[in-house]
Formats: C-alpha cells, sequence, structure tokens
C-alpha cells in the first residue's frame, strides 16, 4: 500500500484500550494511521480517544467507512457478526479470541476473507511471545508438554467458559508447535462461579506420540502462565518457561569442555547463572534460556499491520484459528457430557 493502513479498533474495554494505545504508538512512528474508535458506551470510547488522540466514531458502520483494517476487541457472541459484515465489505480483520462460539460460523469467516482476499487474524497472543519463539528454535522434538495457565475469576469474557477463554490459547500454541494431528483428547472440568467451566484439564495425545497436558483456571489466588517442555532428538533437553515473565532455564546434556560447577556457585545460584552437574557420570546443565524481551501484543499488532500491506497469511490465520477452536469445543464437550 503507497498510503498508510488505516486502522479503527472497535471495543475500548480492558482490552480494547491497550490495542488503541499500541496503534497510537505506531501512529506516531509512522507505521498507520489510527483512523478512531468504537465502543458501545460511547462515555468509554470518548475517554480512551481523548488519552491517544484519536477519533470517536459513532456507528460500527461509520468506522468501517474511515478505515482499512479493524480490530474487534468486542464479546465473543459479537465476533461473527461484525467479522461478516466487515469481511464482505472487503476490510481485514483482527478479531480477538475466540474467533467465534461456533465452528460453522468459524469457518464461514475463513471462506469469506479467502473470497474477498481479505486478511483475517485471530488475536492469539502467546505466538507472539518471544517465549514461544524461543521454545521452537529449542525444542525439536517435543515428547511431553505441560501446560499452567492460571488467573484469578476475571471480569470480562464471563460470557465463555475458561476453556474458550484461556486454554485455547495453549491449545493454538501446542497445535502450532507439534505439528501432528491429535489422536485422543480427554478432558475434564467444573463450574466453580459460573454457569460455564471455571477449571479445566485436557490430556491430547498426537499422531506423533507427543503427550500434552493443559491446565487452566480462573479460579486461581495466583497468575501463572507457564509451559515445560521435555524434547528427545540427538539433542534432548527439558525447557521451563514463564510466558508472563518471558524467562525460564533449559536443562540439557553437558558440551565438552563444560565442567562441574563448585559447590558453591551451586549453593549461591542466581537466575541468571550456569550450573553444571554430574549425574550417573554425565554432567547436565541448568542455563538461563536467552530470550529478547517485548510486549507480545505490540508484536501480534505489527504483524497483523505488515501482513496486510504484503497480503500475506498471518502467523494465526483464520484457519489456524479454527484448528485450536474446533479441540477446544470437543474438549468443552466432553466437559460438558460428564457434568
Amino acid at each position: 500500500m503507497s498510503q498508510k493502513l488505516k486502522v479503527a479498533v472497535l471495543g475500548a474495554g480492558s482490552l480494547g484500550k491497550e490495542h488503541v494505545r499500541i496503534y497510537a504508538e505506531l501512529a506516531r512512528a509512522g507505521e498507520v494511521e489510527l483512523a478512531g474508535v468504537y465502543d458501545i458506551s460511547s462515555e468509554t470510547a470518548a475517554r480512551v480517544a481523548s488519552r491517544h488522540g484519536t477519533r470517536v466514531f459513532a456507528s460500527i458502520a461509520e468506522a468501517a467507512a474511515a478505515s482499512d483494517a479493524l480490530n474487534l476487541v468486542t464479546p465473543t457472541t459479537t465476533h461473527f457478526d461484525l467479522a461478516k459484515t466487515l469481511l464482505q465489505q472487503g476490510k481485514h480483520v483482527l478479531v480477538e479470541k475466540p474467533m467465534t462460539d461456533n465452528a460453522a460460523q468459524a469457518a464461514e469467516l475463513v471462506q469469506i476473507a479467502a473470497q474477498k482476499n481479505c486478511v483475517l487474524q485471530v488475536g492469539h497472543v502467546e505466538r507472539f511471545n518471544p517465549v514461544f519463539k524461543y521454545l521452537q528454535m529449542v525444542a525439536t522434538d517435543p515428547r511431553f508438554i505441560e501446560v499452567h495457565r492460571l488467573s484469578p475469576y476475571p471480569a470480562r469474557s464471563t460470557d465463555i467458559g475458561v476453556v474458550l477463554d484461556l486454554m485455547i490459547h495453549d491449545l493454538d500454541v501446542v497445535l502450532a508447535f507439534v505439528r501432528s494431528p491429535v489422536k485422543s483428547v480427554d478432558a475434564v472440568g467444573i463450574p466453580v462461579l459460573s454457569k460455564t467451566e471455571d477449571i479445566a484439564n485436557a490430556r491430547l495425545r498426537f499422531a506423533n506420540g507427543c503427550v500434552a497436558n493443559l491446565t487452566a483456571s480462573r479460579v486461581s489466588p495466583q497468575h501463572m502462565r507457564k509451559i515445560r517442555v521435555f524434547s528427545g532428538g540427538p539433542s534432548p533437553s527439558h525447557v521451563s518457561l514463564d510466558y508472563r515473565a518471558q524467562e525460564g532455564f533449559i536443562y540439557r546434556v553437558a558440551r565438552d569442555g563444560e565442567q562441574e560447577s563448585s559447590l558453591l556457585k551451586k549453593l549461591f545460584a542466581a537466575k541468571d547463572s550456569t550450573i553444571v552437574s554430574e549425574f550417573g557420570g554425565k554432567r547436565v546443565v541448568r542455563e538461563p534460556v536467552p530470550i529478547e524481551k517485548g510486549e507480545p501484543l505490540k508484536l501480534e499488532l505489527q504483524s497483523f499491520v505488515d501482513c496486510v500491506r504484503a497480503r500475506q497469511t498471518p502467523v494465526v490465520s483464520g484457519e489456524s484459528a479454527k484448528q485450536a477452536l474446533d479441540l477446544a469445543f470437543e474438549i468443552t464437550r466432553q466437559i460438558q457430557q460428564i457434568s
């Protein structure tokens, strides 16, 4: 595109306001033109727009007319109708996860985007976390994956269960990481504070033999977003990473020349220390991972802008997001069947 891409944000709530903030930063850097913001609450829209020096749209139709691309940061139940309307108008769309709450509707959005030659990206932000990029580089033969995503009860997204709210991030990551068909799913979950499941666990077995165990909870006293991977192949390793802190450790067999660390170093090892220990005649290294930190949401929105400009398939396309969604629906089906 020769002219700056005009982007609007629909929804100015807790996440939508962060979209507006980042686009305002990109606009100041000359990357895009922030066309404006719309929210069902005009007061909310006005407050966010004023903070970032942008326009408030009186309607979605007005926002669409002034934009080339739009971000949908609205309740899940509105995603299908809004995205369908915008795609049919030839607009590029980034829709927050989950893409829809209906598999057939998700498939229809993918089809419309293809017909209209529009970019349809879904907001699985963890794919843009530097942690995931590092994981792909070092754990090349994942055999076992364990994920915990825990949070206190939210003030948002209570219209869906914890599988579609939180676990779907990890379903998307694991599918992209393992790259093998899912052969079996075993799931359990219970409602605690809402009508849908607030705690869920799913065990996935893949065709290549990899097993993934995922736990999600939105009734936890603490925030946790961690992943552990046991990787085989010629360089076996155990990688333990924290998505929130963007840090962690890798445990691997020592290379030639890596001598065992002193007892003093082991006792007073800091987070940034590399420790070599001997077990059964072999040396094992625990070292901090070299992750270049970055804001995942900003990386995600920048990628969306780049894909629209180049008319490229996004990292999290509608099709790949639908695969995670289909798996999430199977998990929730099993949970509802048991309860």
